[in-house]
Formats: C-alpha cells, sequence, structure tokens
C-alpha cells in the first residue's frame, strides 16, 4: 500500500542516520575515556615519583595508606604499590555506600596503575638520596600534583582518599586539602616510633602539607577564577563593556546603602583570572569613583561555564 511504501522510505532513510548517531556518541564515549585514562597515568607517575623516589628512600611516611605501604616497605621490605592495594580493599567496599559503584571501579583503575608505577617502572630510575628537607618539598609537590591530577580526573588513589571524598560528599564546604592534613596525621606520627626519629614527623608534616597547598592549588585552578561587584553610576556603560570587549554575562543585583538608605544597582560579573584587568581598566576609563570589590571563586557551573553533572 502506499502507506507502507511510505513507512519503508523513512526508515529507509532514518536508520543511517541512527547509526551515524549512535557512532558519534561512541567514538565521543571512548575519547573521553581515553583522556581520563592518560590523566590517571600522568597523576598516578607523578604520585609515584613523590612518594617512592623521594619520601620512601628519606625515611619518612607521608601518610595515608600508601604512608602504610611506605613504614611496611621499610620494616618488611614489601612493594609499596601492592600493599597499598590490598590494603585498599576493604576501604573500597566500605566508601561503596557513599560513592557508588561506577567511582569505585574508577579508583580500583588508578590503584592498579599506581602500583604499577610504584612497584615496576618507579623503581627503575634512579632514586632521590640527597637532603630529607629538599625530598619532603620536592616530593610533596609532586604528589599534590598527581593526586589533583587523578582528582580532577574524576578519581583517587584509594585508601585515605576514599574517606577524603566521602567526607566531602557529606561536608562539601571543607577543601580536599584541610581534609587530607586532618586524615593523614596519625600515620605521619606513627613514623616517629617506626624511624625512631622525631624528624620522620617533621618530615612527613611538610610533605604534606606541600601537597596540601598543592592540591588546593591546582583544583581552584581548574575551576576557580575571580568575581567582581561593581558600584558605580555609569553601571549601564560597564556592564555593556564587559558584555562586548570581554564576552562576559553581568548580572545586575539590586542593593540599599544601610547609611543613606539610597537604592543602589550592583554588578555581579564571574570572570577568568586573566580577564580581571580588563575589567579593572573598563571600570577606570568609565567611571574612576567606582566601587570594585574583587572576589575569589573555586567553583561555577552553568551556561558559560562548567557544565553540570561533571
Amino acid at each position: 500500500t502506499p502507506c507502507d511504501k511510505r513507512n519503508e522510505t523513512m526508515k529507509r532513510i532514518i536508520e543511517p542516520i541512527a547509526r551515524q548517531l549512535r557512532s558519534a556518541r561512541a567514538s565521543a564515549f571512548f575519547e573521553r575515556r581515553i583522556r581520563r585514562l592518560v590523566w590517571e597515568a600522568l597523576g598516578a607517575a607523578a604520585y609515584a615519583v613523590g612518594v617512592y623516589t623521594f619520601a620512601s628512600h628519606a625515611n619518612f611516611a607521608p601518610g595515608g595508606v600508601t604512608g602504610l605501604g611506605v613504614i611496611l616497605n621499610y620494616l618488611l621490605h614489601v612493594p609499596i604499590g601492592t600493599t597499598a592495594l590490598v590494603l585498599n580493599i576493604p576501604i573500597v567496599l566500605i566508601s561503596l555506600k557513599y560513592l557508588g559503584k561506577r567511582y569505585l571501579l574508577r579508583t580500583f583503575q588508578t590503584l592498579l596503575i599506581s602500583a604499577l608505577f610504584m612497584d615496576l617502572i618507579i623503581p627503575c630510575f634512579p632514586h632521590y638520596a640527597g637532603s630529607p628537607l629538599l625530598a619532603a618539598l620536592f616530593g610533596g609537590g609532586l604528589s599534590g600534583l598527581g593526586l589533583a591530577l587523578i582528582y580532577n580526573a574524576g578519581s583517587c588513589t584509594g585508601g585515605s582518599d576514599l574517606v577524603i571524598m566521602s567526607l566531602r560528599k557529606l561536608r562539601p564546604h571543607l577543601s580536599l586539602g584541610q581534609i587530607t592534613l586532618m586524615i593523614d596525621g596519625s600515620l605521619i606520627v606513627l613514623g616517629a616510633f617506626v624511624y625512631n626519629n622525631i624528624d620522620a614527623v617533621l618530615y612527613g608534616i611538610l610533605f604534606t602539607l606541600v601537597s596540601t597547598f598543592v592540591i588546593d592549588r591546582l583544583m581552584d585552578g581548574f575551576a576557580g577564577g575571580k568575581m567582581a561587584l561593581i558600584i558605580s553610576r555609569q553601571n549601564r556603560q560597564i556592564a555593556q563593556r564587559i558584555q562586548g570587549d570581554l564576552n562576559r554575562g553581568v548580572t545586575l543585583l539590586k542593593g540599599e546603602g544601610m547609611y543613606t538608605g539610597a537604592q543602589r544597582d550592583v554588578l555581579m560579573c564571574a570572570c577568568a583570572r586573566a580577564q580581571l584587568p580588563f575589567i579593572r581598566r573598563i571600570v577606570s576609563d568609565c567611571d574612576p569613583e567606582t566601587l570594585l570589590i574583587v572576589l575569589d571563586y573555586n567553583e561555577v557551573r552553568g551556561k558559560g561555564f562548567s557544565p553540570h553533572g561533571e
């Protein structure tokens, strides 16, 4: 019938398009997985260098389950990465409730990559045998770099990191660095008894402080920026210049001066750090008497920024 022929024609047209869409989605998914795997591998390599090359050969424990692996390596000569992997199994199971199966499978993948670098690849290269102070500084910096890359890829290195990410779900106002510092302290103190040296605690604290600083700076750097609050008599002109010159959105807020009771408009603009000097110049050109307040923000999601759900 004509109706059947029409349906058959539509089916022949639609099926190739549907196949192309499915292929494009599969290709994009594969690219995301590869990109994430590369970031995890780079992070695991930097983390392994920080722990194995610097900390483990300077006789101090950096904290966390990996730090416990360093202590057991010192006492029993067992491999650090494999030991951390085994110790992480019960923690992974406990964290399943808070973080979900997909996240923990990704974490287990990161643990395997980290163990591979820690036990097989990085030991093939010379380790640092110089000043423990420099070992704590550079080891902490590389460890923080590696952890920030791994966190940004949506994973972690297990152990106390899983506890950290679980607490992050329950207490989102705490920074990753702050939680890391609180949890890792107990294992750092244990190093004093193992190495029979109070310096082991001091170097472990320094390692963790540097790692904490790098984690927070890099995590903020991935998604952070500046927010400008502008109070001026030339708000409209300033907003038009920001929108036109910088292609940045501006929001108009209604405010009231508590001393005078006067109604004032307030412009709010979230921007990248590199765009802030241009906003200062625009404000200065339009109204030198403008009140400009600059704030740091750690994260903005929505149109023009990071998408929701990532």
